[in-house]
């Protein structure tokens, strides 16, 4: 099992329009098996902090939702936002 957390800070007048793009990739994750990987997206409380927790059953599932089209597109738009150097990935190993 592949465990991860991201996490990044986005510009306030970009929050919403980051919504919007989480939105659309969580609707097209729906259209993959969801028995083999889990992903959710939280907004810390100062509201402009997000953190991604997903979970894989392998690096090919990885593979396949992360290159879903839309979720390409979120990362460009939300890269292209100015993160400021808060964008974060850990590995999370299960105990």
């Amino acid at each position: 099992m592949i465990n991860v957390i991201v996490t990044y800070t986005v510009n306030p007048d970009y929050v919403s329009e980051n919504k919007t793009h989480i939105q659309k990739f969580l609707e097209d994750f729906k259209n993959l098996d969801q028995e083999t990987f889990e992903y959710k997206v939280y907004v810390k409380e100062d509201g402009v902090t997000f953190l991604h927790y997903s979970n894989y059953i392998n690096e090919e599932v990885q593979h396949e939702v992360l290159n879903t089209p839309s979720f390409k597109e979120f990362q460009r738009l939300r890269d292209e936002s100015g993160l400021n150097g808060t964008h974060k990935v850990e590995i999370l190993q299960s105990i």
